[in-house]
């Protein structure tokens, strides 16, 4: 039995209450299809290879996120496909407990729409998002319709951010523009360029080479 099933939701939460050890383990459903785990773990490794010198972000994908004893887990509410939490320590962590990272709730939220959550994501989700975690940055995208959709806090209230002429929409807290390539989102610079993977990177270095008549597997 979970958590969430052994607390009566409608409990209120006493003063004296002990909340649970944040040393609590990610408990989501497994993910959609292989797609949309290639699209987080994309977002992952590009993200991350930007920063590499960076200690102080944590980014995450399909991860619980635990908030109130109330809501510590709930049957329509699942931790964000992909998220970023900024100005904290950049480690390892089985689940995100908001009580134990300083009261810290994400700075950016992509959920990856499916025909089975899409409603969730763009409605229950959403107002969560919005009311209760105050995420200055939403985003949702399908990587099959291809439908891309971004959001910022203004005045506590997610207003649509407009995109570009590229069809690229700007996280004001990552300082990125997010877009569509090649079918899946992508991380651009603020010049509009692509944030390579780690494997781009080699290949592109690989095919300078074998212009120069060098075999890269020489070196």
């Amino acid at each position: 039995m979970s958590l969430a099933k052994e607390l009566d939701p409608d409990q209120g939460i006493q003063e004296d209450v002990i909340l649970p050890p944040g040393d609590l383990y990610s408990d989501e459903p497994p993910l959609e299809t292989e797609l949309h785990l290639e699209q987080i773990m994309l977002l992952l490794k590009c993200l991350k290879w930007l920063w590499r010198d960076r200690t102080d972000f944590y980014a995450a994908g399909n991860l619980t996120i635990y908030y109130s004893l109330n809501k510590l887990k709930t049957e329509s509410f699942r931790g964000p496909d992909f998220f970023v939490v900024l100005d904290t320590e950049r480690k390892t962590r089985k689940s995100w407990v908001v009580w134990e990272e300083d009261g810290k709730y994400p700075n950016l939220i992509l959920e990856i729409l499916s025909e089975s959550t899409a409603n969730t994501d763009k409605d229950l989700k959403k107002k969560i998002y919005q009311d209760t975690f105050r995420t200055p940055d939403y985003f949702w995208f399908d990587p099959y319709t291809l439908e891309f959709a971004g959001f910022h806090l203004v005045d506590g209230q997610y207003q649509p951010i407009e995109p570009t002429t590229q069809g690229h929409l700007w996280s004001q807290q990552l300082g990125l523009y997010l877009g569509i390539h090649q079918g899946l989102l992508r991380f651009f610079t603020t010049a509009g360029k692509l944030v390579p993977t780690p494997e781009e990177i080699v290949e592109k270095l690989a095919a300078k080479l074998r212009e120069l008549n060098i075999d890269p597997d020489t070196i």
